[in-house]
């Protein structure tokens, strides 16, 4: 199973410059596994220190935010794509 997982411009740097990145997983949780697995050191960027995701990255799949899903339990599926979508906060 293929997923396509959208990569922000600040995390591209450990994915040798590629906006998009294929992996495999059966949840969110394996997908950050594989993804941590070609691209070492993105998932300290993506979880806490328990292993968390952290508060201000926020994923989707297929435009459906995981938060209102099942979070890091998300199913996916073959040929679905996960954005990963640091927050932006200012005033």
């Amino acid at each position: 199973m293929s997923v396509k997982v959208l990569i922000p411009t600040p995390l591209q740097k450990l994915t040798n410059d590629q906006a998009t990145v294929e992996c495999k997983g059966a949840t969110i949780a394996e997908l950050l596994d594989d993804l941590e697995q070609n691209c070492p050191g993105i998932k300290d960027r993506l979880c806490d220190e328990s292993g968390q995701l952290r508060r201000f990255v926020n994923f989707y799949v297929n435009s459906e935010d995981i938060r209102f899903l099942d979070g890091p339990n998300t199913t996916l599926s073959d040929g679905d794509e996960v954005s990963i979508v640091p927050a932006i906060a200012g005033g």
